[in-house]
């Protein structure tokens, strides 16, 4: 399918038109020679006596040359596209950030694998979390880390890749060693607005209670539910713990509730695969579908024919100019020869 991206210069085809309607006539002078045989010389010759100035008069061929290269032109500057068939790319409307705690308490190695090796929280936590994001087609993840603060590790991609790469090289003690899970979920409400995020989901994975947040967590959720962010929290670790690295389970489960999402407790790494497995079901992935058409512009085509067809009327008239020409200076030769005789 062909379209034009500038279809009103389609107009300049009645240009001519209103040349030849308004304009005067274009007269071409011509060089005269005198010469004292000039009634012998018109006798010789076919031609008649004419003005010094008269009008071009182009035949059949020149016409065509002129008119196929003048609309040639006009269809470049309309600038033909050449509109392929759509091409439907369907795209996830879901963008998902990650709230990792960074605190102290992840420092706990209280997991331990199926060879009996122990491991600690931070650990178990950016494995699972791994295999999480390599299962995310089409979604969108982001990555907070939060201990005193809350910051960005990874804003919203699709490149997954990049996004492990970010997670891998998370170490405690990057952020502190407290647990500020509040700020963390302000922080991801303003990029979930920022990106104008469509289908907002937050998975917020802790072991502790909140201890340095300016935002309490319940309060943050709660605007994190105007704003449309729905909260997973998983609570790793064991529930028993008492001092500053006591987990706070009924805010974690008032945070999910608040928004619509759901907690999860876990006490290993199956327990944590259960955890994200979960939400994963409970998390309809909702696509939007992107419509692209491809086109490509085959303006250069036109030019080309309107720059060959005038070539060709130049060749043409530069060959009738040279019969022409040739033709007087065979007459002048024979008027030379005629007194001679």
């Amino acid at each position: 399918m062909i379209e034009f991206e500038y279809p009103l210069a389609l107009l300049l085809v009645v240009l001519p038109l209103l040349v030849y309607r308004f304009l005067p006539a274009y007269k071409e002078s011509k060089s005269a020679l005198q010469v004292p045989f000039f009634e012998r010389l018109v006798s010789v010759s076919d031609d008649k006596p004419s003005h010094s100035a008269t009008l071009l008069h182009r035949n059949k061929v020149q016409w065509t040359l002129v008119i196929i290269s003048y609309l040639s032109l006009i269809v470049a500057i309309a600038k033909p596209m050449w509109v392929g068939e759509p091409i439907e790319q369907k795209k996830s409307a879901r963008e998902i950030m990650v709230a990792l705690d960074l605190s102290g308490s992840m420092s706990e190695k209280d997991f331990t694998d199926e060879q009996g090796t122990t491991h600690d929280r931070l650990y178990v936590a950016k494995q699972v979390l791994a295999d999480f994001a390599k299962r995310r087609e089409h979604d969108r993840l982001g990555l907070i880390l939060f201990a005193d603060a809350a910051y960005i590790q990874a804003p919203f991609t699709e490149d997954i890749d990049t996004w492990l790469a970010l997670l891998k090289s998370v170490e405690l003690g990057y952020a502190g060693f407290q647990t500020a899970f509040g700020d963390a979920i302000g922080l991801s409400i303003a990029v979930f607005e920022q990106e104008k995020s469509r289908q907002r989901v937050m998975i917020l994975l802790t072991d502790g209670d909140d201890t340095s947040s300016q935002m309490p967590p319940v309060k943050a959720a709660e605007i994190a539910a105007k704003y449309g962010v729905k909260i997973y929290t998983i609570a790793i670790g064991d529930p028993s713990t008492e001092g500053r690295y006591k987990m706070d389970l009924p805010t974690l489960e008032k945070v999910s509730a608040v928004t619509g999402g759901q907690m999860f407790h876990a006490m290993n790494r199956a327990e944590l695969d259960q955890a994200y497995q979960a939400i994963d079901e409970l998390e309809q992935q909702e696509f939007e579908l992107l419509t692209h058409r491809p086109r490509h512009s085959l303006h250069h085509w036109a030019f080309g024919v309107s720059f060959l067809f005038n070539l060709l009327a130049a060749l043409w008239v530069f060959s009738k100019k040279l019969h022409t020409n040739q033709r007087q200076k065979a007459l002048l030769s024979q008027v030379k020869e005629g007194p001679n005789e």
